[in-house]
């Protein structure tokens, strides 16, 4: 990855984890464990954040996928965008939007259903009957929550709600 100077990604402010707005800044990582893109998973009381160096900036969001809830710090960042190891869904670290959903399905942030995974030129794959086809299709994909990031010299701070 190319040399670049480090800097905090400012993100929509819908996408703000609530208590963050007023929240206090904490150093969590220095700057030379997180280079470009590199991702770091941060435990703070029970609070698991993802750091993550992209393209784009440094973003610290939940270290969950807004769908089943895997350790996104496992999975694999491609410039701003990172690919969840269980589902194979794709979320982009800068805008918070799903580039892929996941291949079992369910339902988007904004409740549309997506169907489950087929490969390209072959029929849909049928939903499995009973309660596990339930719980799949109303399983919903979230939102990814953002808190605030700072660089103060070599360190990295995030605002996180107490």
């Amino acid at each position: 990855m190319e040399n670049r100077p480090a800097t905090a990604r400012r993100v929509a402010p819908r996408l703000q984890a609530p208590g963050t707005g007023t929240a206090s800044f904490r150093p969590l990582a220095e700057l030379g464990q997180l280079p470009p893109g590199a991702m770091l998973r941060v435990t703070v009381g029970d609070l698991d954040i993802l750091l993550a160096n992209t393209t784009g900036g440094i973003v610290a969001t939940d270290d969950r996928c807004p769908h089943m809830s895997a350790p996104l710090s496992i999975g694999q960042l491609d410039g701003c965008v990172v690919a969840c190891p269980l589902h194979n869904g794709r979320f982009d670290l800068c805008t918070g939007d799903t580039v892929q959903f996941p291949t079992t399905g369910g339902l988007d942030a904004e409740g549309v259903y997506h169907p489950s995974w087929s490969v390209p030129g072959s029929p849909a794959k049928p939903e499995p009957p009973g309660l596990k086809a339930q719980a799949r299709a109303l399983t919903r994909v979230r939102r990814m929550r953002y808190y605030p990031v700072r660089l103060v010299g070599d360190s990295i701070e995030v605002a996180l709600p107490r």
